[in-house]
């Protein structure tokens, strides 16, 4: 049965001493705007932080985020707050394109946040825009393939205007961010892409969908050196058992297993996974679990992500007790 250690013991051994790990959120959104169609369906904001959600109206944000920003400011708070020193930003067609803020967000923090760019892959053409996004200064560019096979369409990533994308992306040093279908419905063409491309830089979002059909073997493609996962959205594939998610510890266990410790990189999936629980909260059941090593902490938090992405300048989080300690 798993074992958590006290608060008071967690703050002691992570937060007011040496002995704390950089952290390095790994996957999180930011928009000023959200308006845009998916697959026919709608997705628009609405005051208190909800959005009208393909014809479901659904809590998008925390209800304090009236505005419905989704700002750098606002994350940056949170950010400071729980001791996050560093933050990747990705992108998803269901938040429209932002690559005008998350370019202005990179440049304006470019030692706290590591930006992707987004094309409209959707439809021809997008080589041309990857092409620009490059010379903007993106770093990296998100892909969000398992929207690209539905009942509505059906569009393959291993196609010659992908790779041709995919060749310059590992000719300049980027990033790939992607999220696959769930099982192996995609899987064959990301080796493609890794046979094509055995130096490009591949990151797997949402864990693989750790607890669907099949995650093992989409997470398998992880055993290729240039290839990882990030744990974006974790708290959400075990929020029925909610905090402090033993079952995810579980699940961490298992894909590390598979394919090494090494290959995981913490993500929260903000600001999503914050209506419920606290972004502090998004991270420290990997803290105060007695399942993990410090040194396998240390690695899925923050040492893992530097390696992928970078992140030499960090600043030193001071811990701030909270009014209700």
């Amino acid at each position: 049965m798993e074992k958590f250690i006290s608060e008071a013991e967690c703050r002691e051994r992570y937060y007011l001493t040496d002995k704390k790990p950089v952290i390095i959120d790994a996957h999180s959104h930011l928009w000023l705007w959200q308006h845009t169609v998916v697959n026919g369906k709608r997705i628009e904001q609405l005051p208190n932080g909800r959005s009208s959600f393909m014809g479901n109206e659904v809590q998008m944000m925390n209800p304090w985020m009236r505005d419905n920003y989704n700002s750098a400011e606002k994350f940056l708070a949170n950010m400071d707050f729980a001791q996050v020193e560093g933050a990747v930003v990705t992108q998803e067609f269901i938040d429209g394109l932002q690559n005008d803020y998350l370019e202005y967000v990179g440049r304006r923090w470019q030692d706290r946040f590591f930006v992707f760019g987004m094309c409209e892959f959707r439809k021809p053409g997008f080589l041309i825009e990857a092409q620009v996004l490059l010379r903007r200064g993106f770093k990296g560019i998100k892909l969000p393939a398992a929207r690209l096979v539905d009942d509505h369409i059906n569009i393959r990533f291993d196609t010659e205007e992908f790779m041709q994308m995919f060749r310059l992306m590992e000719e300049n040093g980027m990033v790939l961010a992607i999220e696959l279908g769930e099982g192996t419905c995609q899987n064959e063409q990301l080796e493609t892409v890794i046979k094509e491309c055995p130096n490009l830089k591949i990151v797997l979002g949402h864990f693989c969908m750790v607890n669907r059909k099949d995650w093992q073997k989409q997470m398998a493609l992880c055993s290729h050196e240039n290839v990882f996962t990030d744990m974006g959205g974790i708290t959400w594939l075990f929020n029925d058992e909610y905090y402090p998610y033993p079952s995810a510890i579980s699940a961490v266990k298992e894909a590390a297993d598979l394919v090494g410790m090494d290959k995981i990189l913490w993500g929260s999936d903000y600001p999503r996974t914050i209506s419920n629980i606290t972004y502090r909260q998004s991270y420290d059941w990997i803290l105060k679990s007695t399942e993990l090593t410090d040194a396998e902490k240390r690695m899925i938090l923050g040492e893992n992500a530097r390696k992928v992405y970078g992140f030499d300048n960090l600043p030193v989080l001071p811990y701030v007790p909270s009014m209700s300690e």
